[in-house]
Formats: C-alpha cells, structure tokens, sequence
C-alpha cells in the first residue's frame, strides 16, 4: 500500500489506540509526540509542535499521505488555548507542506464543539440534544473552532481533504493523560475498596437520571481509518460513539461490580472527585508498593478535573450519530465493556492493584 500515516499525539488515549489500529492493518505508521512511546512497529517522532522551525526540520523527510491530529495543549484560559493551539495545528501542516504527499487530514476535537470550553462549559443557548453535526458553531471563543479553521485553510491551499471527528468523553488506556475517565474511576474504585470508603458518584443528578453516551478510543480509531480512506466521508465533520447509550445510575453499578464493591446510595450531591480524592496520593502510594504497581504517583493517572466536568454536566449529553452510518460506518461497542476491557488493560499492566 502507498498510504503513509503520521499519528500526532501518538502517546495519548486517542493516538496510541489509532496506531495499535493503522499497524494492524498494514500502515507504516510515524508517531509524533514531545516524548514518543516505544512501540516497535512504528517510527518514533519527537517535536514540540508550538515550535515551527523544531516541527519544520522533524518532519522533514517523512512524507505522509494520511495526517491525524489528536492533541491538545491545555492553556491557562481559552484565548491561550485558542492561541497556542491554533499554532500548533498550522506549524504542523506548514512541517508536512514541503513534500506534498498528504491526501487527507483527520482532526479530532470533541463535543465542546457543541458545549463550548471548560470556561463556559454548558451555559449560554446550546443546541437540543442529540447533538447533530449541522448544528452550527456557539458564539463563544472555542480553540476548537480555532483547529479546524487552520485544517480548512491549508486544505484549500493545499489540495488535501479533511474530516472532523467529535467524540464524547474517550474510554482507552493511556498514563500521563489529560483527559482520562476510565483510569480516573478505577484509581478511584480501587482506593474505595483497599480502604472501605463507599464509592459514590461524584457527579450532577442531571447526569445520573438522564441519558448520555460515551466513545470508545477502539471505536474512534476505527472511524478515524474509516472516513480517512472513503470518498463519500472526505471533507466532512462527524460526531464519533459507541452506538449505544445509557444512564449513569445503570454504568455506576456495573463499574462498582467490576471492581467488587457496591454502588453508594445517590443522594442528588454533586461530590467531585477533586474534593473526593484530595488526600489520596499518599494512600496510592502505598497501594502502589503493596500490590508492586508501575505507577506510584496518583496524579499522572488521574485527570479528575476532566471526570468532574463531564460527570457534573447539569444538562443532558447524548449524542447523534446518523450522518455516519448513512455513509456506511456501522461499528458498534458496548460502552460498559468499553469500560470492563479498558480496567483489564490496566490491571494487565499492572497500573491498578
């Protein structure tokens, strides 16, 4: 095959579940990251994409047919992110221009496209639910918008197609992550059971009674591969689920019973995971060393101000898929096995007891 595929953000959630898919599938695969993994099968990149010159010489000589952004540098405000990010995108694309070898270029973003930044997360006039890609931009500042404002110009500078995806919160396995629901709730579950504290669900009653939807990282490597090569896909945006949906009052008790432990009672209390998990770092640590864990340090697992946001939502969250499956993507995965496979990996790897 002639398709050459450059993974940026390759040590994250979203790019090392897409690799484990591309190499799998036959792709020579270039893995770009500030601090690359160390998987066989691919090229190892290192670059700090908010610096061109750096990004320019890095990609130098590799000649992608197939770009897939999924990365972010979290700022201090949105128009920092906005900023920065932004950057980061058009240095990129600006590194890969010289050859003239990409054919398309993949950009995942997420559902704040529809729910606005962490700063004005879920205020304002937001779209009904579920939400459907035609459902255009809020009138807020989103270095989503931002993203993909830099892919749509150098496409039509440069001659390549482009698709967006947008999942919901991403159940994959990755350490050191910003964004990391699964590896968040199981640090939580397994200092639950080791000292006795009932697990309860830190979030919003909205959360808990309504409906909502989740993507696996699997699931999301495959779409991504999927509108990356089909024609009818090129130049469009998706939103990117498992294909079922749920209530968090059903997946808190199959998360508990995974792990042994019973659900707490709901009382209707949002009881955030940061507050919740404010003095756990030294009880992770001991665990840690008991159970001869890889991974001492409690904050490169858990991101629970992520957790906190999506599961302290006081609306609902649920999200369209259609446009997709009228173009012919038709996988599906069960989000609570989503979950269970996600907690195997991890106890596999030896990252919980």
């Amino acid at each position: 095959m002639n398709d050459k595929a450059l993974i940026v953000g390759a040590s994250g959630i979203i790019g090392s579940a897409l690799s484990e898919r591309l190499v799998e599938d036959g792709w020579p695969v270039a893995a770009l990251a500030r601090r690359p993994g160390t998987q066989t099968a691919v090229r190892p990149v290192a670059a700090d994409l908010t610096d061109a010159e750096a990004t320019r010489v890095a990609l130098a000589d590799l000649a992608p047919t197939h770009v897939f952004i999924s990365t972010w540098s979290r700022q201090a405000n949105e128009r920092e992110n906005i900023r920065v990010n932004a950057a980061m995108v058009r240095n990129l694309l600006d590194g890969v221009r010289p050859a003239g070898s990409v054919r398309h270029v993949a950009l995942v973003t997420g559902l704040k496209h529809y729910l606005g930044p962490f700063e004005a997360y879920g205020k304002g006039v937001l779209p009904e639910t579920p939400f459907r890609e035609e459902q255009g931009r809020l009138d807020v500042d989103n270095f989503y918008y931002a993203q993909e404002d830099e892919v749509f110009a150098a496409a039509a500078r440069d001659g390549f197609n482009w698709s967006v995806h947008r999942p919901h919160t991403v159940i994959g396995v990755a350490v050191g992550n910003a964004m990391n629901m699964a590896t968040t709730l199981a640090v939580y579950a397994s200092i639950c059971k080791a000292t006795g504290r009932p697990f309860r669900f830190p979030g919003s009653a909205a959360q808990w009674q309504s409906l909502t939807d989740m993507t696996d990282a699997r699931q999301l490597a495959r779409h991504l591969v999927w509108a990356s090569t089909t024609p009818a896909a090129a130049n469009e945006a998706f939103n990117v689920v498992d294909g079922d949906v749920f209530r968090w009052s059903w997946m808190w008790s199959r998360i508990a019973s995974w792990f042994g432990l019973e659900a707490a009672p709901f009382d209707g209390e949002v009881f955030p995971l940061e507050q919740q998990m404010a003095d756990d770092a030294d009880v992770w640590r001991h665990l840690a060393t008991r159970h001869g864990l890889v991974e001492a340090d409690m904050h490169r697992l858990v991101s629970a101000w992520h957790s906190d946001a999506d599961l302290g939502r006081p609306i609902e969250v649920v999200t369209d898929m259609s446009k997709s499956r009228r173009l012919g993507f038709l996988d599906y995965q069960p989000t609570d096995h989503a979950f269970f496979d996600a907690f195997e990996r991890l106890r596999a790897e030896r990252l919980i007891p």
